[in-house]
C-alpha cells in the first residue's frame, strides 16, 4: 500500500516479496557499518524480518519503515519511515539506501516527505533521529531536515553511545 508519493518518489509499506531487496540492503557496506548487523543472512531472515519488524509496526504502530521506490520504474532504491524504539520518547526517522542510489537526494525527499506526513496526518510533534557520530552523510541529512542535536544517548547501557536528533516541536 502506498503511503506518499513525491516527484520522484512513492513509499509504500514492504511485503514479504521484498526479501531479495532487503536482503541487498541490509548487507550492504555502508548499512552494515553505521547501522549494524541486523542478522539478516538468508533471503529467509529477510522475509522474517519483513512480517515481524516492518509490517508488525504498521499494525502496532501505524507507521514503521517504507520501501522507497523510484517513481519511473519502480525500483526499490531505499527505506525511510518511523521506528518506535522502547528506550526513546518519541518515534524516530529512519532511512537507509543501496549504494548506488546514494547522493541523488533520494534521502532529503523522502525524509522531507516523512517528517511532513508524521506530523501533519500523524499529530506527532517530537520526532527523533539517532545516528551513529562517524555518519557524516546522515547527520548533514538530519540538519539540512532543521533537526537539532540533543546530545549523544546510549540505546543499552552496553551499547555505544549515538548522537540523538530531534525536531524543534
Amino acid at each position: 500500500m502506498t503511503i506518499l508519493e513525491t516527484e520522484r518518489l512513492r513509499l509504500r509499506e514492504s511485503v514479504p516479496d521484498d526479501a531479495p531487496f532487503m536482503f541487498a540492503l541490509y548487507n550492504s557496506p555502508g548499512f552494515l557499518e553505521h547501522i549494524g548487523d541486523r542478522g539478516i543472512h538468508s533471503l529467509e531472515d529477510a522475509v522474517a524480518h519483513i512480517e515481524k519488524n516492518m509490517i508488525g509496526s504498521y499494525r502496532d504502530n501505524g507507521f514503521g519503515l517504507y520501501v522507497v521506490e523510484d517513481k519511473t520504474d519502480g525500483t526499490p532504491v531505499g527505506v525511510c519511515g518511523l521506528v518506535s524504539r522502547p528506550t526513546l520518547d518519541a518515534p524516530d526517522i529512519g532511512f537507509a539506501f543501496l549504494p548506488e542510489h546514494m547522493r541523488k537526494g533520494y534521502g532529503y525527499e523522502s525524509a522531507a516527505a516523512v517528517l511532513a506526513w508524521a506530523q501533519e496526518d500523524r499529530g506527532l510533534s517530537r520526532i527523533l533521529a539517532i545516528v551513529s557520530p562517524a555518519n557524516a552523510a546522515s547527520v548533514s541529512l538530519l540538519e539540512k531536515l532543521g533537526l537539532r542535536d540533543e546530545g549523544m544517548v546510549r540505546m543499552t547501557e552496553d551499547a555505544d553511545p549515538i548522537r540523538l536528533f530531534a525536531t524543534s516541536a
